[in-house]
């Protein structure tokens, strides 16, 4: 039996796991959002990051990379790798993969993700919406274990480009985190 794993995060560039394949592609009637709160890799608890989840939009697609596992010993540490990574993540779902933008018809079903939703009893530390301008801010305040918030934005946009892909959601939180970023080193000078 083989398994199929959808990244639309840090997965896209970091995996973490062994996989057979790699493919890029889809998923249709989500979005993603920076409204997950990382108290454990791109934050503190003092001060958390934000990272991406997915929220259900009628018509949009998420654009990220689906992974094909097949030996079940690969399985079983690449779950055991995606539980520890994605514990803030509540919620998986396991939905349909496109590779083709006007295809009706999935490449793949079944491919699992995960998703952190906005229920704070499930899931506290889901922060919500808020402006381009106030997310970008605790973007660039935050860093963690894994690394500054900003790096993580900035890896993920890189890869969303590297498949011609447009978010933006990505790309104006990337340009509002380059102005703030900019605008404090010329006030730091």
């Amino acid at each position: 039996m083989v398994m199929w794993v959808f990244g639309y995060g840090s997965l896209i560039w970091k995996a973490g796991f062994n996989f057979d394949e790699r493919i890029v592609g889809f998923i249709k009637d989500y979005r993603r959002v920076f409204y997950q709160g990382s108290t454990d890799h791109r934050g503190t608890p003092e001060f958390p990051g934000r990272t991406v989840t997915l929220e259900p939009a009628e018509g949009e697609v998420c654009w990220g990379a689906a992974y094909k596992i097949s030996k079940k010993e690969d399985q079983e540490i690449a779950l055991e790798h995606l539980e520890v990574r994605e514990k803030q993540y509540d919620k998986k779902a396991y939905l349909h993969f496109f590779t083709e933008p006007t295809g009706t018809t999935p490449a793949l079903s079944g491919v699992m993700v995960y998703i952190a939703s906005p229920d704070k009893k499930l899931n506290v530390n889901y922060l919500g919406p808020a402006s381009i301008e106030d997310i970008a801010k605790q973007i660039v305040q935050a860093k963690g274990p894994s690394g500054p918030n900003r790096e993580y934005l900035f890896k993920l946009e890189e890869a969303l480009l590297q498949f011609e892909c447009k978010d933006k959601h990505v790309s104006d939180l990337a340009n509002e985190v380059r102005r703030i970023i900019s605008e404090r080193e010329l006030t730091a000078s």
